[in-house]
């Protein structure tokens, strides 16, 4: 019996999907459940496994964009498993010669190549590479094709410079990056984006951290960082303005209840934006632990498309990349974004006295349409006081019971 394997739904909205990579080779044995095939959606890369045991017949070619529910492969279960533990090894296709092309200084034209074709007198070998030009690609004039001064003075050399390796590689951009692409230019030409700026004092987070992070990983297995902190910050600012939780639907404003918090993580096909579901109920323990369960699930491929919808509010984190300011794009159809950065010591005036304190410049990009400047300054504003104080803010005054020690 040979059996049909479709596509399956990766997701309500999805409608195709993109053979990113195949695991198997046509002919191979394969096992029920083994994996035999990466498939990019626009939302996120998924492994396909095998719905039975047998030989495997591939119908689609990597990069081919398939419908939800088109026949992939067939898998012939009659077959008998080959002997040996091995699958059949993909024999090395012959490399593809790199088309190279030389610039020249003038036309080429046919010559007797001699001992003497392509070399330079002295005079033309030391102006040569002084423009950094190989004498071998140059068409000599002199007798026998030899380079010659004028030939040598008459050279120019290619744009950026002739020497090295000059080669290219052209290779189709997955589904998911052309739909992130898609979606960055959308927001930029539907949204009336603006970003609003302010820097936040990490000192007292510093303290806190120095203070109870041993005990605290100790206890709950995750590390205390600085996620949890501005999460936390966050749901706090978003009760206090739920203007900026909020989105456009047609002619009207849907104001959530609610704060899932959408964090933008680095995965091994770009960037994944998985979401903490109800942040504002979560104790720090609680959004660290979600944070590092979404962050492996990510980074090891396992993301689903259910954990990365339906976010009312994003935070980025570009500072884990060194990155000091940026203006982050809004994640559609939410109406803002937080953008943190890295933490540098800089002078600050505290108490009348310049003393060096650990600074982070934040950002909050928002959809001015739907959310005022006032509102969006406001938010920023509680967000920096959180962080500068949040024994009082986020603690109530009482970090062990916060931290759950």
């Amino acid at each position: 019996m040979v059996l049909e394997m479709k596509v399956p739904s990766p997701g309500e909205s999805i409608t195709e999907v993109e053979i990113a990579t195949w695991l198997v080779e046509d002919g191979d044995y394969v096992e029920k459940d083994q994996p035999i095939a990466e498939v990019d959606s626009d939302k996120a890369t998924l492994e396909l496994p095998a719905e039975e045991s047998g030989i495997i017949t591939l119908k689609a070619e990597e990069g081919d964009a398939v419908e939800v529910g088109a026949v992939v492969c067939l898998i012939d279960m009659d077959a008998a498993k080959p002997d040996g533990s091995t699958a059949p090894v993909k024999e090395a296709a012959p490399a593809k010669e790199e088309e190279k092309v030389e610039a020249t200084s003038v036309a080429a034209t046919p010559t007797n190549e001699t001992y003497a074709t392509g070399s330079a007198s002295p005079a033309a070998k030391k102006i040569l590479d002084e423009k950094g030009i190989n004498a071998g690609a140059i068409q000599g004039t002199g007798k026998d094709g030899r380079v010659t001064k004028e030939d040598a003075i008459n050279a120019v050399p290619a744009m950026g410079s002739a020497v090295g390796s000059r080669s290219s590689e052209k290779k189709k951009m997955s589904m998911l990056r052309r739909k992130v692409a898609q979606r960055l230019v959308a927001v930029k030409n539907e949204t009336a984006m603006l970003t609003t700026f302010n820097e936040v004092n990490m000192q007292p987070v510093f303290e806190l951290r120095k203070q109870y992070k041993e005990a605290f990983k100790a206890k709950h297995g995750v590390g205390l960082g600085f996620m949890s902190f501005f999460t936390l910050a966050v749901t706090r600012a978003l009760e206090l303005y739920p203007d900026v939780n909020s989105m456009i639907e047609g002619d009207y404003q849907i104001k959530n209840e609610f704060a899932d918090i959408s964090i933008a993580v680095s995965g091994p096909k770009g960037l994944m934006v998985p979401v903490i579901r109800n942040a504002e109920n979560l104790s720090f323990r609680g959004v660290e632990s979600e944070v590092k369960r979404l962050a492996l699930r990510a980074r090891d491929g396992q993301i689903t498309v259910d954990e990365m919808t339906g976010g009312t509010f994003t935070i980025t984190n570009g500072g884990v990349f060194g990155s000091m300011l940026s203006t982050p794009i809004i994640n559609p159809p939410q109406s803002a974004i937080l953008g943190m950065h890295n933490i540098v010591e800089r002078p600050m005036a505290v108490n009348g006295q310049v003393v060096i304190q650990p600074i982070m410049y934040v950002a909050l990009s928002y959809d001015h349409r739907i959310v005022d400047g006032k509102e969006s300054v406001g938010f920023l504003v509680a967000v920096k006081e959180a962080i500068e104080n949040p024994i009082e803010l986020l603690m109530n005054n009482n970090p062990k019971k916060a931290l759950e020690l």
